[in-house]
């Protein structure tokens, strides 16, 4: 089983006893067909410090990091194009669940991360994110990167994640790296079908070699 396959099973499996069937079968929805970049970060991180790593110590907490991107994406997503404005008959509908779904995503993915020591960088990101949001309401924002915050932050989050759960901190390069990672990330990953580059795992290393 590949890395992508782990973190969307592990995000799909946190969400299954999600109530009712309806919203459970949105949130599949969301996740059969993402790309679970931010997720296979997590545990790519984890496995270069430790390549012995049983991989499933670290599903929970790629999912945790997944869920949290695809409600926060969903969120942005919502906001931008507030969908009660020009909604259809019925549409409407649709729009009330997308905004229940972004929660359950945001709150179920803080949930894996609570106990783990990912939980503050967790709570970062979503402040982070609402700030973000807020400031680009202003006349002169500068939106595009406002919102690519959300990416760069969530990169960072699974390298922290990945790290944290074979001991020790991520040193700042490494959280720069992982910035420099999302820079092109769009909720997909170019080269189609291709989640990171072959040689991630071992710039991870390299630069985790001072970690605390």
């Amino acid at each position: 089983m590949d890395d992508a396959v782990r973190a969307r099973e592990a995000a799909r499996e946190a969400l299954a006893d999600v109530e009712p069937t309806r919203l459970r079968a949105v949130l599949d929805e969301r996740l059969v067909d993402a790309a679970v970049t931010p997720g296979v970060l997590a545990i790519v991180t984890a496995r270069a410090l430790s390549p012995d790593l049983a991989v499933d110590h670290v599903e929970e907490r790629a999912a945790g990091v997944q869920l949290i991107y695809e409600g926060l994406r969903l969120t942005r997503h919502i906001a931008h194009e507030e969908p009660w404005l020009t909604a259809a008959e019925g549409a409407d509908i649709e729009a009330d669940l997308d905004v229940l779904a972004a929660d359950v995503l945001v709150s179920r993915g803080f949930s894996l991360l609570s106990r783990t020591e990912a939980a503050a960088a967790a709570v970062e990101v979503v402040r982070a994110f609402g700030r973000d949001q807020t400031l680009r309401e202003r006349p002169d924002a500068d939106e595009l990167a406002l919102d690519r915050n959300l990416e760069e932050d969530v990169f960072e989050l699974a390298v922290v994640a990945g790290t944290t759960a074979v001991g020790g901190d991520p040193p700042t390069d490494l959280l720069a790296y992982a910035r420099e990672l999302a820079a092109d990330y769009d909720g997909g990953f170019p080269p189609a079908g291709q989640a990171l580059s072959d040689g991630t795992a071992d710039r991870i290393a390299t630069l985790s070699e001072e970690r605390v």
